[in-house]
């Protein structure tokens, strides 16, 4: 069927072959994973708030009594860290975390950031600009939403760098069919991450701060506060969530404009708001979600039982026409424009607002009058990886 995520053609231009899946039915299975995959933007969309599928099964269910093995026992401090965080957490517990995290992350919070992501972002580009150009992915796209979670947590220069490793590690896990080497680099990756974010909290316990990490340390309801553990995992979902989507949004959206110069030319400040959803649409930064089917659903005429997983395709569901008109084509100017990249129902995105503020700041501070228009070097190379999906590198010059 031309889908193939271990295939760098695919991986470079997954779209024709989401037009075949979508062609061939609503639900389609996938023997590679044993998933199926879903391509429909109006299937998609309500699975994404479907009760009868959910993130985890073990809210209700044992492994076994599931059909599925617990993974194996080395892998145990990835799982820790990942099952605690807001994105594989279901109700009721998601309810309660999501409810305290949301009265440290507020909208005020991404508001009193504002200037600072501004900040940083025409500093990164000044650098850009110093050197003549360079590679947009090292010096602007990856240091700048880093920074901001960094500023956001309370995290100290010195220790920044360590940051991005940490994600890129624990991410591998999030690919199809990861192996032992992927799993040995998140398993550490996810202990150090872990032991430093403990001593960070602990810190705060004794000198609170403006940070984020003292708001969640104060955060409580009548039920009470969020553990360590889940305060560790939701910054680390932060950084994970927050830093992967905005740095392939960046390089694949730029990616996108230089393949469409009237666009680019086009794009001002007032457009931006607009252009910053229309590129997530297009070249959609997270290509598949993955659900459990905790009941026995039906897609279509296809009847898929407890127990299946389903792959929910975000990149073909941004390109459905049957609910984006001309769904091929670049428009930043689009109004009409519910894409998926943030996901939907109890679990969509907590820090979309943030960002769609990195991004605007980012592509704002590119735009900007005094800056001279970006020139690509060279035609990109795409990453290893299809889940989440983003250029190797974008080599550009003023």
């Amino acid at each position: 069927m031309g889908f193939d995520p271990w295939d760098a053609a695919f991986v470079a231009d997954p779209y024709p072959a989401y037009r075949e899946l979508r062609e061939q039915g609503r639900a389609l299975w996938w023997e590679a994973t044993g998933q199926w995959l879903v391509p429909h933007y109006a299937d998609v969309s309500a699975l994404l708030r479907d009760r009868q599928l959910g993130r985890t099964y073990l809210h209700r269910f044992t492994h076994e009594e599931f059909g599925r093995q617990a993974p194996p026992p080395g892998h145990e401090p990835f799982h820790v860290l990942n099952d605690n965080g807001l994105l594989d957490l279901e109700d009721p517990a998601h309810a309660r975390v999501r409810r305290l995290v949301s009265k440290a992350f507020t909208p005020r919070t991404v508001e009193q950031l504002a200037p600072a992501v501004d900040r940083m972002a025409r500093e990164l580009v000044g650098q850009l600009l110093a050197d003549g150009g360079g590679d947009l992915l090292t010096v602007v796209a990856e240091p700048l939403p880093v920074a901001v979670i960094a500023e956001l947590l309370g995290v100290p220069e010195s220790d920044r760098a360590l940051l991005r490793p940490w994600s890129a590690d624990i991410c591998g896990m999030y690919e199809l069919r990861p192996d032992e080497e992927t799993a040995r680099r998140a398993v550490r990756a996810s202990v150090e991450f872990s032991a430093y974010l403990r001593e960070l909290i602990a810190e705060r316990r004794k000198e609170p701060g403006e940070d984020l990490i003292s708001g969640l340390i104060a955060a409580h309801d009548d039920e009470g506060r969020l553990s360590e553990q889940e305060m560790i995992s939701t910054c680390v979902l932060l950084l994970n969530a927050g830093h992967e989507a905005t740095v392939n949004t960046t390089v694949n959206g730029w990616w996108a404009l230089f393949r469409h110069p009237e666009q680019l030319a086009s794009l001002n400040s007032e457009k931006l708001s607009t252009a910053v959803d229309e590129l997530m649409r297009y070249d959609t930064p997270l290509q598949l979600f993955e659900r459990w089917v905790l009941d026995d659903i039906q897609v279509g005429d296809t009847l898929i039982p407890r127990g299946a997983e389903v792959a929910l395709l975000f990149g073909s569901a941004n390109r459905d026409p049957a609910r984006f008109e001309r769904p091929d084509a670049l428009d930043l100017v689009r109004a009409d424009n519910p894409h998926l990249s943030f996901g939907a129902g109890i679990h969509y995105c907590l820090g979309a607002p943030l960002a769609r503020r990195e991004l605007t700041a980012s592509f704002g501070a590119l735009l900007a009058d005094g800056v001279p228009p970006l020139k690509l070097v060279r035609e990109p190379r795409w990453r290893d990886g299809y889940v989440i999906r983003g250029l190797d590198e974008l080599l550009v010059e003023f």
